[in-house]
């Protein structure tokens, strides 16, 4: 059983290669994904292919949240990494009961330590503090 930094990775790396593959191809690049993976249980294939399959139905939504978040940056413009990053955490942020708002950031920053340039940490970090506090003055 992974654990839910792992899952989490799991997750950014299957986000990861929405940039790069045509919607239809997908269903093709999941199964590849699963292949390579290998060892994830049943189980984490499953709760990784749910959360996926959920920040994809949520990307207009997500993207926007970003655009609006991110201050001279649109996502058209930003790196594929960081990009992914911000999608997973926004999702979790807006969408995933179960991951505080503190936790999807601190992970996001994790994940950018290991697949980002250490730059990017700070603009991850930035753009996601920007994003929860545009949605808690939503809520207000």
């Amino acid at each position: 059983m992974m654990s839910r930094r792992q899952l989490r990775e799991q997750i950014f790396k299957l986000l990861f290669r929405v940039e790069f593959n045509a919607p239809e191809d997908m269903p093709e690049q999941k199964e590849l994904f699963f292949e390579e993976a290998g060892s994830a249980s049943e189980k984490d294939q499953s709760y990784i292919q749910e959360k996926y399959e959920k920040i994809r139905e949520k990307l207009p939504e997500i993207d926007a949240a970003l655009n609006e978040a991110s201050k001279g940056w649109k996502t058209s413009r930003m790196g594929k990494v960081e990009l992914s990053i911000l999608r997973l955490a926004v999702y979790e942020i807006l969408h995933d009961e179960t991951v505080p708002s503190s936790v999807a950031i601190n992970e996001a920053v994790e994940l950018g330590k290991k697949y980002a340039y250490k730059q990017d940490c700070s603009f991850i970090n930035g753009v996601l503090n920007s994003c929860l506090e545009e949605i808690e003055n939503d809520r207000d």
